[in-house]
């Protein structure tokens, strides 16, 4: 289970501030969860995590590895700002059965369940990573890595990001991708026979295709160049090939359903 730390925005500015800092409109919260990144000024990925509205300002899910960094560069953000930041006692729950009371959809995915934010802390039986290869998931410190563009990790798909909101940090570099190029990497699904450590380079041909990531169930999360992840790969000892493009447009998996920016 991937340990959480909320963190409490609050004060008159907080709105503002959020706003032209994170990659979603802060104005969806008014409707539920809100799933967003910070990213750097050249775009690459400092932390992704979930906003909601709370009492006078606003929580932050984030995974604690990353808590400190994303509360460290807040807190340089803020400048004059009439906002305080500070970690909430509340603990986050999940889970994919029936929702208790005051939780929210996980913006994602419908299958990703919800979450709460309660003074005790509950989750259900759920294999999370099973989940997340089957809908193709990128998690915090797995797919999502300092060096990750947030538009190949398929943050447009899983509702991260907007691009009528207007300024925020990196957002020059994520309206290029968008706009202006055809991706020509980002994370797919491949099925996989075998196994190999996360991290494990994957070949084919000779060449270096990508980085192979969560397994699970025979299918395996991987970040690829499109060109080359086709017919079979390699990944030490495991074999793999690239998944169909699904019709479901919630779940896409091949790079062929993910190539156009």
């Amino acid at each position: 289970m991937t340990q959480r730390t909320l963190l409490r925005l609050f004060g008159p500015d907080a709105r503002d501030f959020l706003q032209g800092l994170i990659t979603n409109d802060i104005a969806k919260t008014d409707q539920g969860l809100v799933y967003a990144a910070l990213l750097t000024p050249q775009g690459k990925y400092i932390a992704d995590f979930f906003v909601a509205a709370h009492e006078d300002g606003y929580l932050v899910d984030v995974a604690s590895s990353h808590a400190p960094t994303l509360a460290q560069r807040l807190s340089m953000y803020r400048l004059r700002a009439k906002v305080d930041i500070e970690e909430s006692t509340l603990q986050v729950s999940r889970g994919t059965g029936p929702a208790p009371s005051g939780a929210m959809a996980d913006p994602r995915h419908t299958a990703l369940g919800w979450r709460a934010f309660r003074a005790s802390q509950t989750e259900d039986s759920t294999d999370w990573d099973t989940l997340r290869v089957a809908h193709l998931i990128p998690e915090t410190g797995v797919e999502l890595t300092p060096d990750t563009y947030i538009l190949e990790a398929g943050f447009e798909r899983l509702n991260g990001v907007d691009f009528r909101k207007g300024c925020y940090v990196g957002q020059e570099i994520a309206a290029r991708m968008k706009h202006k190029t055809e991706l020509k990497k980002g994370l797919v699904q491949l099925t996989i026979t075998g196994t190999a450590p996360v991290g494990t380079e994957i070949t084919a041909n000779g060449k270096s295709v990508g980085t192979l990531y969560t397994q699970s169930d025979g299918l395996a999360l991987a970040h690829v160049r499109y060109d080359r992840a086709t017919g079979q790969m390699q990944a030490e000892t495991a074999t793999l090939r690239a998944v169909p493009p699904s019709s479901d447009p919630k779940t896409p998996a091949g790079g062929a359903a993910n190539t156009q920016s």
